[in-house]
């Protein structure tokens, strides 16, 4: 394919630099090679600028296997629905492999993904792998192009001699089957009531679609036989599905499956207003606490004993932990999520304690092994208290003035418990004074009461050791896998 097509459309469908360009040619140029060595159909995609879906902008098929396309999709248009792969490899920046997905021509092919990253570790497009395999498309030898298996069709939509109902009479979705005339010869019973309900008309049958329902038009006018079209009428809202069926080259009909998704929208809608509420009262919630912490700061400056200050100290530095937990909630890109990264909000607490630890050179390491770990907002609080106290015992008592140590913070995980282990290097514990005070008190409640786990110290050469362990609940993700998908195209 010739680079110039690439650069193209880059160009006109994409946001992408001319550095980030020249990073696809240089991976469009290898295609062919990978192509005749796996014996696979390779494709570059790139996201389409202000939109949802993606564009083909490479191809290269194998030299010495049968043709999987008829004919080249650069330039056709990636929908999500068909190619969940594509998009996860996009957002996540990991590989996906796909069981099941489906072509732009409607062939069932295994697909793997990785993505194509430039200088900067961006995503700006991904590399697609494909294989055949055996589905309800099946070759034609002769003609190199693909015919729809007139038996296995009749097992889905065709009349049923055994008086059981089809598969499609038992769905929801709507199926209207059209000849190569666009006749309808085929509508399953949820088809029949929305084409009364659209068109006013009960008697249609061998009746041209398009005249019942012309918005169906630019559905039928798109030139690829795969194709995902969103409808929006007066208060309706419908995704169609186009498969054209086509036998030795030539159009023989057209299959849509329709949804409904109106309802769907509606509380899309209602949960965007009941997201939107949410995060008003977060981002109350955090000016009030930002409010309560000006008002201990000012108490402080004002003057209070010198024996009191360290309880107010301690009283603001919870106040902050707090408030973190709901500017990381408020910083959240996805606006209906209350969610919170606790390896970012642990190292912002722990960071702010030591900076403002100006006498002391105090290093601060977190150790995750490469986890993102995400909680729920209730438990983040709860965490973010907990670390507040066990870093904040740490900062004062491990290390005297002008003392340099370090302070680490581990998480670790299996498939039951997540373990939190919060160690320095400093002076260490008295053995005959076991340590308490309200702010271990604390930690000693929230891990029993709020993540139902065990809290102790454990034995260390030189410094402290404080660990946690607690159940991994079903709200709790733990992302450091790459995923398998097994629906696609």
């Amino acid at each position: 394919m010739p680079v110039s097509k690439l650069e193209d459309l880059c160009t006109t469908y994409t946001d992408l630099t001319t550095e980030d360009i020249d990073v696809l040619k240089r991976a469009a140029s290898t295609l062919q090679m990978y192509a005749d060595l796996s014996e696979s159909y390779m494709f570059i995609d790139c996201k389409i600028k202000n939109s949802e879906n993606a564009i083909v902008v490479a191809e290269a098929f194998p030299s010495s296997n049968g043709q999987l396309y008829e004919k080249s999709v650069v330039g056709k248009i990636v929908f999500e629905s068909f190619e969940p792969g594509v998009f996860y490899s996009y957002r996540k920046g990991k590989k996906s492999a796909i069981r099941k997905a489906l072509t732009q021509e409607g062939r069932s092919v295994e697909q793997n993904v990785m993505p194509l990253s430039n200088g900067a570790d961006q995503v700006i497009g991904v590399i697609i792998q494909e294989k055949e395999i055996p589905s309800l498309f099946t070759m034609n030898n002769d003609s190199r192009s693909f015919s729809l298996n007139s038996k296995s069709f009749e097992e889905v939509l065709g009349e049923n001699n055994r008086g059981l109902p089809l598969v499609s009479d038992l769905l929801m979705e709507i199926f209207l089957l059209t000849d190569a005339e666009n006749r309808l010869v085929y509508v399953n019973p949820v088809g029949v009531q929305f084409i009364v309900e659209m068109s006013k008309q009960e008697k249609f049958k061998d009746k041209n679609l398009l005249d019942l329902l012309p918005f169906l038009q630019p559905v039928y006018d798109q030139e690829e036989d795969v194709f995902v079209f969103e409808l929006t009428l007066d208060n309706k809202t419908l995704v169609v599905k186009k498969v054209r069926l086509r036998e030795a080259g030539k159009i023989k009909g057209t299959l849509l499956i329709i949804q409904d998704l109106t309802e769907l929208r509606m509380k899309e809608k209602e949960l965007m207003m009941k997201s939107l509420v949410i995060q008003e009262i977060h981002h109350r919630v955090k000016n009030n606490l930002q409010t309560i912490a000006s008002l201990i700061r000012l108490q402080m400056r004002k003057g209070i004993p010198p024996e009191s200050k360290v309880y107010f100290e301690d009283t603001l530095n919870r106040v902050f932990s707090i408030s973190t937990v709901y500017e990381l909630i408020l910083a959240n890109e996805n606006v209906d999520e209350d969610d919170v990264d606790i390896v970012k909000l642990v190292e912002k607490i722990a960071s702010t304690m030591i900076i403002n630890e100006h006498d002391k050179k105090i290093h601060l390491r977190i150790v995750a092994n490469g986890n993102k770990i995400i909680f729920p907002s209730k438990k983040a609080v709860s965490i973010s208290l907990i670390i507040n106290e066990l870093v904040q015992n740490s900062v004062k008592h491990a290390f005297s003035a002008n003392d340099e140590g370090e302070i680490v913070v581990s998480f670790s995980a299996d498939k039951e418990f997540l373990e939190l282990h919060i160690s320095d290097n400093g002076v260490g514990m008295n053995k005959l004074e076991p340590p308490s005070g309200l702010g271990l008190e604390i930690v000693k409640n929230l891990v029993l009461h709020d993540l139902n786990g065990k809290f102790q110290y454990l034995p260390k050469t030189k410094g402290t050791l404080a660990a946690i362990q607690f159940p991994i609940s079903p709200e709790v993700i733990i992302d450091d896998e790459e995923k398998d998908f097994n629906s696609g195209r």
